[in-house]
């Protein structure tokens, strides 16, 4: 089968750092090749198309559609223009891989979501990680009812922002009104949280605050660089996902180091920790706090996850790029889609409508929902990689 051609609209850090999308395709040349590349930075799309030999470089979305020589497009656009460019891709009838969030308005994803409907296209959103073996098998030791009746849920995204320390560019942006914490990394624990408990939430309230009125990058390119901060930068989400199940979610630009687990699941016959923040194989990934009354026993033990190494191997190879493998694998219908519009539009409800109690003080009931995932619970899944 010939590889899907694909086109990338965005030359940026996304698209060309290391653990970028163009650099780790290369893995999967039978299923992805790259036609052409778009950026309004002329000198970035020309250079990214000279460094991984793509045949076009355009500076603009249309011209790019207008050229057409491609099956799906990889969006890597900064967060407040995910939406609008979206839709042009798929009215435009291609397959779309989107990195997160997927919009930045519910009506925007409600407009994608038609859409790829209308005209039977693909959409697959980042973040990827319930691809990760360790999210896979986190999800069916819940499943599998390893610590018994699921009672509340930790997860923590946060950490020191991106005008921290030396940002290879101005990242002033990721503070304004339309972006910030939430949607730059508290997405990951959004989509952790719904993927690994594989339920949508029903209720939510959040507090949401500014840290700083400004902030000053103090090394890097440019260093000395003080802006205003006009998105909020401090937030915490309270979920309720029915039958008493609760789970509190960070996002913020104000963590600089943490000892705890990123995900803590308690349960009522135990506990379930997941520690890694990415997709690493070294150091401890998995542990379980068992409660076994009847035998009179108790104790932490590490999952042992070695079996999923090769899988773990695949995913540390393409990085960011599992996403368009992901895409096509689903197009070709070797997988189902498991980085789906309406997970990610749930998502993006929780977090605006977090934001928005933060004013009101009433929490309020979520309107959409998604399907959960289908899986064998008493078989650990590392079929990652698909011919």
């Amino acid at each position: 089968m010939d590889p899907m051609k694909i086109a990338v609209l965005g030359a940026g850090n996304i698209a060309i750092q290391p653990n970028g999308v163009l650099p780790n395709l290369h893995h999967i040349p039978d299923k992805a090749v790259v036609t052409a590349v778009a950026d309004p930075v002329e000198e970035k799309a020309k250079d990214a198309a000279a460094r991984f030999g793509i045949p076009k470089a355009f500076t603009n979305l249309d011209d790019m559609l207008d050229y057409g020589d491609f099956d799906a497009v990889v969006n890597l656009t900064p967060i407040p223009v995910h939406g609008e460019t979206s839709l042009k891709i798929l009215q435009a009838g291609k397959h779309l891989t989107t990195e997160k969030p997927v919009a930045v308005t519910i009506d925007e994803a409600d407009a994608l979501a038609e859409a790829a409907d209308a005209k039977g296209l693909t959409v697959v959103c980042a973040p990827p990680n319930m691809l990760y073996p360790t999210r896979r098998e986190a999800r069916r030791l819940l499943a599998a009812n390893t610590i018994g009746q699921v009672c509340f849920v930790r997860h923590r995204s946060s950490g020191p922002g991106p005008a921290a320390g030396a940002w290879p560019t101005d990242p002033s942006w990721f503070y304004q009104k339309g972006s910030g914490p939430m949607f730059d990394i508290g997405v990951y624990s959004m989509h952790e949280v719904l993927g690994i408990l594989n339920r949508p939430a029903k209720r939510v309230f959040g507090f949401f605050g500014i840290t700083e009125a400004t902030r000053t990058v103090p090394s890097g390119p440019v260093a000395g660089l003080t802006f205003p901060v006009t998105a909020n930068d401090n937030n915490l989400v309270l979920l309720d996902f029915g039958d008493s199940v609760f789970c509190v979610i960070d996002g913020t630009y104000n963590v600089w180091a943490a000892k705890s687990p990123r995900m803590e699941i308690f349960g009522r016959e135990g506990v379930l920790n997941m520690w890694r923040n990415l997709n690493e194989t070294e150091g401890q990934q998995l542990e379980v706090y068992r409660v076994d009354n009847e035998r009179g026993t108790r104790g932490w033990f590490d999952v042992d996850i070695r079996d999923l190494q090769f899988a773990q191997q695949h995913v540390n190879n393409l990085k960011r790029a599992l996403i368009v493998e992901h895409l096509v694998d689903v197009v070709r219908g070797t997988r189902p889609n498991e980085l789906t519009l309406d997970i990610a539009r749930h998502g993006l409800e929780i977090m605006l409508a977090a934001e928005e109690t933060s004013l009101t003080g009433q929490a309020v009931e979520l309107k959409t929902s998604f399907t959960p995932a289908k899986f064998d619970k008493a078989v650990r899944d590392g079929a990652l990689i698909h011919g």
